[in-house]
């Protein structure tokens, strides 16, 4: 199997996110999409992070209706500070014979040097960057696949302050993500 892994802090998980993993998913010909929401990140101040049952509910929402996608508590059940090499081996040990294929937007490749054992990461998986709005694809490593996607100019942050502000942010993620967000009052 071809597997892809979408990891991300998912806070909270919108439109843009879902869009992206369902182009590569199909562009590559990947069999299935599993999103990991990260417990703690760590290169993110942890203010105004939604506790991780909230983030992983509010994903399994949005996923629920799509086949190919699936969501993984791997990091969340770890705690603490989340990495990509600890959750790409516990990945290595669950599907041994399959191929795993890394997925990121490409606003994270600024950060790629300040990731732990990377050169062992790239060991494990295929990298693939997608294409995201106001971070072009320049010099790129050539370790990294690029799949170019639609561009869908939506942040997780501008859901956050529409939420504490109380301004509209219906058809940026999904009803259910909307109705849960609303019902359990995140991001106020």
């Amino acid at each position: 199997m071809r597997i892809g892994i979408l990891g991300g802090t998912f806070n909270p998980v919108h439109i843009g996110h879902l869009i992206l993993a369902e182009e590569v998913r199909e562009k590559l010909g990947l069999d299935k999409i599993i999103f990991v929401p990260t417990s703690l990140p760590p290169h993110k101040d942890n203010l105004n992070i939604a506790p991780a049952s909230d983030r992983l509910k509010m994903l399994k929402l949005a996923v629920a209706s799509n086949k190919y996608f699936s969501v993984s508590d791997a990091e969340i059940r770890r705690q603490g500070r989340s990495y990509t090499i600890d959750t790409l081996k516990e990945f290595k040990k669950k599907y041994p014979h399959d191929e795993l294929y890394f997925i990121i937007g490409s606003d994270l490749l600024k950060y790629l040097n300040e990731w732990k054992d990377l050169s062992q990461i790239l060991s494990m998986v295929k990298f693939v960057a997608a294409t995201r709005p106001g971070y072009p694809l320049e010099q790129m490593p050539a370790y990294i696949q690029t799949v170019p996607i639609r561009a869908v100019d939506v942040s997780a942050f501008e859901i956050r302050q529409c939420a504490a502000q109380n301004k509209s942010f219906g058809y940026l993620v999904t009803d259910k993500v909307f109705d849960y967000i609303k019902k359990k009052k995140l991001y106020r």
